[in-house]
């Protein structure tokens, strides 16, 4: 039976960078256009005007204060409010794929591993491209790896989920190098005409090349314990699919994007973590204070904020609980990963950490780590 370790992790960042400041003042005369467009409405009280943004409103809902997007000039632009990514031709390279190729080469050259040595690559994420071919297989082809490769999808939590289904196929004997890649564009499924939400996403790539001990490279990360969770819930959703397709907009189809009850969401989500993540803990027999940091998903800093306290015993400094957040909002199952590749590097060997995911399903994962040296 083999250990399952990570022995590195990738990330790729988009070019572009939209400032809340920029979000706002799109967002504002868009609605300034929609409320002059339908004033007679207004007047007569048949529909509600829309109401404004505001750089504050959003930094005290969520923290974040920027976001990475792959097409900043549509996503800004009032007219258009949304992203605009050329099709390709079937014979080029998907941009999912072409993203999740650039982070898995950084997970693979921090390894010193080439793509041959690899025997199993998974695609994690919430925002396919496609429904078929997977895009694990087209990334699999891309960098030219043996073996096998699939698709999976459970919304915010993906990558923790795809970590543990890694991990099963190195304890099994299936694989000893699996490649897990999350490339999420966000900004795609994103209403920027809802101002409760224009404000949520953003858009990133991550790896992580989950191994067997015997074969990783002296720095790695034991895999302690993961445990995966779901509960269906429809309080976050997204009903945009090949059977009832939106227009690129999705004015009059708000469905069809992202849509979520936050208060709920928040209301049950947050005891759910903490509570899993507890009994967790308590099966490894692991007191607060022998962790030393938590790598969160990156979705709501307020979040965030009451899960690690719950967690430790005590409101969790940054350097317990570190955030990406501010600067990548939120980027689904990519979040935690962000968080565990930026801010992993000061560990010494034998201390501990917990990656921890959760979202849409309801669904959440935890992956405990120790690092080798």
């Amino acid at each position: 039976m083999g250990q399952p370790v990570i022995s590195a992790t990738g990330l790729w960042t988009p070019p572009n960078s939209v400032s809340n400041a920029e979000l706002v003042e799109s967002y504002n005369a868009w609605a300034d256009r929609w409320n002059a467009d339908h004033a007679e409405a207004i007047a007569a009280g048949e529909v509600q005007p829309k109401p404004h943004s505001s750089v504050e409103f959003i930094e005290k809902a969520s923290g974040i204060k920027s976001r990475y997007v792959v097409d900043k000039t549509g996503v800004t632009d009032p007219e258009i409010m949304a992203p605009r990514i050329p099709e390709r031709p079937d014979d080029e390279i998907s941009i999912l794929a072409e993203i999740a190729v650039k982070a898995a080469r950084e997970a693979l050259d921090r390894a010193a591993r080439k793509p041959e040595d690899v025997d199993a690559v998974l695609c994690a994420a919430s925002n396919m491209q496609r429904a078929y071919p997977a895009m694990a297989v087209e990334v699999q082809d891309a960098l030219g790896i043996p073996g096998f490769a699939f698709d999976m999808n459970v919304a915010c939590s993906s990558a923790t989920f795809g970590i543990q289904t890694a991990a099963d196929f190195v304890r099994a004997g299936h694989a000893k190098s699996v490649l897990m890649v999350n490339p999420e564009i966000c900004s795609g499924h994103l209403n920027f005409t809802d101002r409760d939400s224009h404000f949520i996403f953003g858009d990133v790539a991550t790896a992580v090349l989950v191994e067997d001990e015997a074969i990783a490279p002296a720095a790695h990360w034991k895999i302690l314990h993961t445990q995966l969770k779901t509960q269906f819930s429809s309080n976050i959703r997204n009903n945009f699919g090949f059977l009832n397709r939106a227009a690129p907009e999705g004015e009059g189809q708000p469905d069809k994007l992202f849509v979520q009850e936050g208060r709920k969401v928040f209301k049950e989500v947050v005891p759910m973590v903490s509570q899993m993540i507890l009994e967790d803990m308590e099966t490894l027999d692991l007191a607060p204070q022998a962790l030393r940091r938590l790598w969160l998903h990156q979705a709501n800093a307020n979040m965030n904020r009451l899960i690690a306290a719950r967690v430790l015993g005590h409101e969790a400094s940054e350097e317990e609980s570190p955030t990406v957040l501010d600067e990548y909002a939120n980027t689904s199952s990519a979040g935690s990963i962000i968080a565990f590749h930026r801010h992993s590097g000061d560990f010494q060997p034998g201390e501990k950490g917990l990656i921890c995911s959760f979202g849409a399903g309801y669904s959440a994962g935890t992956v405990f780590v120790e690092k080798a040296g």
